[in-house]
């Protein structure tokens, strides 16, 4: 019987482990901390009662995956929640621009600039599936629907400062800047564009989700999964020696592959993957608050999603300032309220806050006071309603996910090179060159986010390898 291991339990291991289980494959889970999940844990931090997410909160993309899609997850307890506004960017004044996952109330909201974000989002929507499955894979593939492709890769390759030209307000203008800034590099560079385009497509064709309980019921469901299958998990087993199985699968950042591989991995892919380069990191935040966030703009109340920054203008010149490896004084928070949608979070009216900034890469500062004065920014009187505050900075975050070097949660710099060579050219960028060998983690495609796809297209390229 075909032996398998994957190393790592991310949502990308825990997919890739469940593909091989399905297919015959006798799989075993090998994870270096006491937990399963990776990215997708959930704790009491600071609280009781009260559950904040450990990494990952909302999942536009987990809704969206195919392969997640593929699977009956709800069987093993996943169940998806949406709140009644996916994101909201606030601006001072109380104006914000707001995303609902219906495109006819986003639109209306964005007043005269309602006609341009429909012209831009329709006819991406109205395939989502089938653009959906085309950008959830390598970039050099043989793809289904060509034009449509070719049509959402013009527009993909250019900076979301080039896109944001099309509206007239700051609302429209940062709304489209607050999606973009998920690539966490600077808004005027190629390809800023591309999320800007992919989370606006997955609020208005699927919703911006959370998982209830917390984001581990996602591993939990795809652990139980791979179980069903005949799948092993052993926790608190690092891997420092290449295991010896048919098919070894790491859920690694590439250099920890290339670490443990040793000398099987190839020069000609050695060297492309030596090359591989880190992102800015997160600083993040957990917040337990008494009575909610008092936010100034009434729909933020109501959505699951922050992006707080200001214009796009601010965006893009704190962006810069974290790229050239200077913390901004006004960083860019990413903020969730999972509570709205999963109330079971709470205790009472005390409710988990969940919030990082981006920072420069291995930061070593104190950035909470920056957390708290961007929040307060838009929310007079915040400071005064935290119960307990959880910090969990850049090294912290490294200690508690080996993948998450220096502090960078997307598994490498989001830059026009590496969107490309991610983490190196190749008709199958899963494949380390040597029979057996794959990485499957978030520096493959098609990137960061809990989807699975990475774990689900490596091991396909595996199974399909033994015939």
């Amino acid at each position: 019987m075909t032996s398998a291991v994957v190393v790592g339990s991310g949502p990308n291991g825990l997919a890739a482990a469940v593909v091989m289980a399905r297919a015959g494959i006798d799989v075993t889970v090998l994870e270096a901390e006491a937990e399963i999940g990776g990215g997708t844990r959930s704790a009491e931090l600071n609280v009781p009662g009260v559950v904040h997410d450990i990494c990952s909160a909302t999942h536009p993309t987990g809704v969206a995956s195919p392969f997640f899609r593929s699977l009956d997850l709800g069987r093993h307890g996943l169940e998806w929640l949406w709140p009644e506004v996916d994101a909201v960017h606030p601006l001072d004044g109380g104006r914000a621009g707001v995303l609902f996952s219906d495109l006819d109330r986003t639109v209306e909201g964005l007043g005269v600039d309602g006609k341009a974000w429909r012209k831009l989002y329709e006819p991406l929507v109205e395939h989502a599936d089938e653009l959906i499955a085309e950008i959830f894979g390598p970039i050099l593939h043989v793809p289904k629907h060509p034009i449509m492709l070719a049509k959402f890769g013009v527009r993909a390759l250019q900076p979301a400062t080039w896109l944001a030209r099309r509206w007239e307000t700051d609302e429209a203008r940062a709304l489209f800047a607050g999606l973009a800034a998920h690539a966490v590099h600077p808004l005027h560079r190629p390809t800023t564009g591309a999320l800007g385009l992919m989370f606006g497509l997955t609020s208005h064709a699927y919703g911006w989700p959370v998982a209830k309980g917390g984001s581990a019921s996602i591993a939990r469901a795809l652990a139980a999964d791979l179980i069903e299958h005949g799948g092993r998990i052993e926790t608190g087993h690092e891997v420092t020696e290449l295991p010896q199985a048919d098919i070894v699968m790491f859920d690694t950042s590439p250099s920890a592959a290339l670490r443990i591989a040793g000398d099987r991995v190839p020069g000609r892919v050695r060297r492309p993957i030596k090359r591989w380069r880190t992102g800015p990191a997160a600083y993040k935040v957990d917040f337990a608050v008494e009575g909610g966030v008092p936010w100034t703009n009434e729909w933020a109340h109501k959505a699951g999603t922050l992006h707080l920054g200001g214009t796009l203008e601010e965006l893009n010149a704190a962006e810069r300032e974290v790229h050239a490896g200077r913390m901004p004084e006004r960083p860019v928070v990413l903020l969730c309220q999972q509570y709205l949608a999963d109330p079971g979070r709470s205790a009472g009216d005390i409710h988990p806050v969940w919030s990082y900034a981006h920072v420069p890469t291995g930061y070593t500062g104190d950035a909470t006071e920056a957390v708290i004065q961007q929040i307060e920014r838009f929310a007079p009187g915040f400071r005064d309603r935290i119960v307990a505050t959880t910090v969990t900075t850049p090294r912290q975050l490294e200690e508690h996910n080996a993948n998450y070097i220096g502090g960078d949660i997307g598994g490498g710099a989001n830059d026009a090179q590496q969107i490309v060579m991610r983490p190196r050219l190749s008709a199958d960028p899963y494949s380390l060159g040597a029979k057996g060998l794959y990485i499957c983690s978030a520096s493959t495609p098609p990137g960061g986010g809990v989807h699975g796809m990475g774990g689900f297209h490596a091991a396909t390229s595996a199974v399909a390898h033994l015939t």
